[in-house]
């Protein structure tokens, strides 16, 4: 996060040393500081910014693609006739382990439509979720660690 700060902080800077402000020339100061960033911590040994910044942006992609898929098969749930569901709540083991990595991942649960995180044992070592469609509690897991928990790992590791 200091580091994205950083970088808007050379992409104004830039602005005000080129003399413009215009959205492209914002966006030159921005893609600039993000390498002169890259330069600088490479040399320090600390990981790479711009590769950080692309792996949460595919986590921000893959949100947006199960955000939509959820939404439309919930959809297609609440306007069947008659819905053949089986509600219910499974224990999801965490492979994160740190209390950021565990709220993002309760709290993408929550935002995708069909599923909310209920709790998170004391040990924070299973998280208890909530689905709609409970009749598959396994596939449900194997998703959720194969999804938003390994994206959440490469993003912030």
């Amino acid at each position: 996060m200091i580091a994205f700060l950083f970088n808007l902080l050379l992409a104004i800077a830039w602005a005000a040393v080129s003399g413009s402000a215009s959205p492209h020339n914002l966006l030159l100061g921005f893609v600039l500081g993000a390498i002169a960033l890259e330069i600088v911590r490479q040399s320090i040994g600390r990981g790479a910014y711009v590769f950080r910044a692309g792996r949460i942006l595919s986590l921000a992609l893959l949100f947006l693609k199960e955000l939509a898929l959820s939404a439309w098969t919930v959809a297609l749930t609440v306007l069947k006739p008659r819905m053949d569901i089986k509600p219910g709540i499974f224990a999801f083991p965490l492979t994160v382990d740190r209390d950021f990595e565990i709220t993002l991942l309760a709290n993408l649960i929550t935002l995708t439509p069909g599923t909310l995180s209920v709790d998170v044992s004391d040990d924070r070592r299973t998280l208890y979720v909530h689905a709609l469609d409970c009749s598959n509690p396994q596939a449900a897991r194997k998703a959720i660690a194969e999804g938003f928990e390994r994206k959440i790992m490469e993003a912030f590791r």
